[in-house]
């Protein structure tokens, strides 16, 4: 009975270390920025003329970075029927910078499949962590994989919190 008791005790431990070594490194990148993104946000993003950067509308989007570097989006921009969730990648770069990249399915109003988007971002957190800044490409696709267009985005975003 004594070693059972022990033998708990020990790798109770033991797990409890390893949860504070795990610990221990989560804080110390996001530190140096790694994690630090991870999160909600509400971001308004505006879709700008690419020359001049002239606003030409904006609207409210959710994206979530997750653990791991997945992230998947929702938006205001499109009514829902026309265009799928957004889900894409993202990683640190260097200090406050961000990467991100991620691509949608489009839609027409008979529900015919028109092609996708690819939105590619930098984005950058301000000291606090509590919110950042992007700017962004976005390319159109259409159905058979080709290139229509192209056009550019900034966002503005905070942490959706309790």
């Amino acid at each position: 009975m004594k070693r059972k008791l022990i033998k708990a005790f020990c790798m109770a431990a033991g797990l409890a270390l390893l949860i504070t070594m795990g610990t221990s490194s989560t804080s110390m990148a996001q530190r140096n920025g790694g994690g630090r993104l991870e999160g909600a946000w509400n971001t308004q993003v505006s879709i700008i003329d690419c020359q001049s950067g002239n606003v030409i509308f904006t609207f409210a989007n959710m994206p979530v970075f997750m653990a791991g570097g997945t992230m998947v989006e929702a938006t205001s921009g499109t009514a829902p029927a026309l265009r799928t969730q957004g889900e894409g990648i993202w990683g640190h770069t260097t200090d406050n910078i961000y990467a991100l990249r991620f691509k949608y399915f489009t839609f027409n109003s008979q529900n015919v499949f028109t092609g996708w988007m690819i939105i590619q971002a930098d984005a950058t957190l301000d000291s606090t962590g509590d919110a950042y800044t992007s700017s962004a490409t976005i390319e159109f696709y259409d159905a058979n994989g080709v290139l229509l267009g192209t056009g550019c985005a900034k966002t503005a975003g905070t942490r959706f919190e309790f």
